[in-house]
Order: structure tokens, then C-alpha cells, then sequence
């Protein structure tokens, strides 16, 4: 893709959290394309590892879990020190499952509250001295459940509202030094994300008649939404969340479909 500039992350440092696989890899081989160093994190070694070799451009694949606020912490600093002072951090750790609340248990329920918020507070609060500042930028991947409540999702629901909330109060408390913003990918191809929440034909139907594009959306352009968040593009944005959905959270567009022709 050509829609930044070549070169324009060049002297930049990246850490990028659940950056192994998915949405989050996609992110870090943008950022390597454009000329950032990349640092990669997973709680797989051999994942971690397989992911640097994959982004290439001398990238490191670091492993650490972001649950364990020591252990993300001292695998940032290991990036640091090897990378240099981090210009842009992308918090994208997530768990999730579907399961009705009365079918959940409190552990289930905690673990993905502590992966997705626990987490991204770990990433954020543990980096803050190791950002180049001012400039640094700051990127949580969060989802439409935090504002659209859905059935077999009340975990991820909660636990995406507290990362919206959180990436607000840090832009609050930050601001002169650090930007703080999230992406919220809608109905993305090809990711365990999408593979879990729509499993079946009718379900992957049922999502699909609601996106205002009528396509799922594509890694690569989630990718670019996080390198327009962390470019002087969007030097003055701050306590966003924007949304990468096709107009899947505007509303329900399967009813365009049902009343054509009237």
C-alpha cells in the first residue's frame, strides 16, 4: 500500500502488544514497511519469535504477558534499550469467546477483563517512561461492544467500555506529552476474531447484511488507520476513538435491503 508516504515512521520506534498475529501484526508490518523499528510482544516465545522473522527489517519478537504488569514491563524496556526511547505504542492484547452470562464463569468473565483492560492499562501505565516525549503516540484496539451491548459478549463489553474510558482519562492526564487514542475495527477478514464471533454461515451472513459497505473490512486498512493516528497527520487528535467498521456501528443496514424498490 502507498497511502502514507514512504519513510514517513523512519527514526521511529514501535512496541506493538499482541502483535503476533492478526489485526496487530498487520499493524507492525505497516509500521516496519514505513521505516519504524519494530518490537512485537506475544505470550508465545515461539510465536513472538515467528512474527519478527515474518515483519523482517530487524524486528523483535519479544514475549510477555500483559496480564503480569512486571513481565510487559520489563519486555518494554528490553525494546527500548534495544530499540531506542518508543515513539508509538499499540495496545492490542484481546481474549474473547461467546457465552451468555448465565453460561460464564467468574473466572472466564475475569480473564478477559484482565487481558483486553487489565491489560492495555499494564501496557500504557508500564511504557510511560520509556516514551520519547513530547510526540509519543498511543494506540488501544478496542471494539464496537464497548458502546453497542450485545448479547453473549458481556464480557467483552465491559471490559471494551473501561479501554474507551481509559484511553480518554489518559488523554486528559497525558496530554501535553502523549496522545492517546483507539481504533475500533469493525468485521475484519480473516482473523480470530471474526472466526470465533461469526463461526457459521448464518451468523457470517447476519454480520455481514448489517455493514453499511456490505464487505468486511481488511487488516491493511486498520493498519493505516494506526499510522494516520500516530502521524503529524493527527498531530492536534487526542481521546479519540475512531472508528475502522464500514458503518457497522452506525446502525443496522439490513434494513435498506428489505425495503428497496418501495
Amino acid at each position: 500500500m502507498t497511502t502514507f508516504r514512504d519513510n514517513l515512521l523512519a527514526g521511529k520506534t514501535a512496541f506493538v502488544a499482541g502483535g503476533t498475529s492478526g489485526i496487530n501484526l498487520g499493524i507492525a508490518k505497516r509500521f516496519a514497511e514505513l521505516g519504524a523499528k519494530v518490537a512485537v510482544a506475544g505470550r508465545d516465545p515461539d510465536k513472538a519469535a515467528r512474527a519478527a522473522a515474518e515483519i523482517g527489517a530487524g524486528a523483535l519478537g519479544l514475549s510477555g504477558d500483559v496480564r503480569d504488569y512486571d513481565a510487559i514491563r520489563g519486555v518494554m524496556e528490553t525494546a527500548a534499550d534495544r530499540l531506542g526511547a518508543i515513539d508509538i505504542v499499540i495496545s492490542g492484547a484481546a481474549g474473547n469467546f461467546l457465552a451468555p452470562v448465565l453460561g460464564m464463569s467468574a473466572n472466564a468473565f475475569r480473564t478477559v477483563v484482565d487481558i483486553d483492560l487489565n491489560g492495555t492499562f499494564n501496557v500504557f501505565r508500564g511504557c510511560h517512561d520509556l516514551l520519547n516525549k513530547p510526540g509519543a503516540s498511543l494506540i488501544a484496539i478496542t471494539a464496537g461492544q464497548a458502546v453497542n451491548a450485545m448479547t453473549l459478549q458481556a464480557h467483552a463489553c465491559a471490559a471494551k467500555a473501561g479501554i474507551n474510558q481509559l484511553v480518554r482519562t489518559l488523554a486528559l492526564e497525558w496530554g501535553p506529552d502523549v496522545r492517546v487514542n483507539g481504533i475500533s475495527p469493525g468485521p475484519i477478514a480473516d482473523t480470530e476474531g471474526m472466526k470465533r464471533l461469526a463461526p457459521d454461515a448464518a451468523t457470517r451472513e447476519a454480520h455481514y447484511a448489517r455493514i453499511a459497505m456490505k464487505r468486511w473490512g481488511k487488516v491493511e486498512e486498520v493498519a493505516e488507520s494506526a499510522v494516520f493516528l500516530c502521524s503529524p497527520a493527527a498531530a492536534y487528535i487526542t481521546g479519540t476513538i475512531l472508528d475502522c467498521d464500514g458503518g457497522s456501528q452506525v446502525g443496522d443496514a439490513s434494513r435498506i435491503d428489505q425495503t428497496r424498490g418501495l
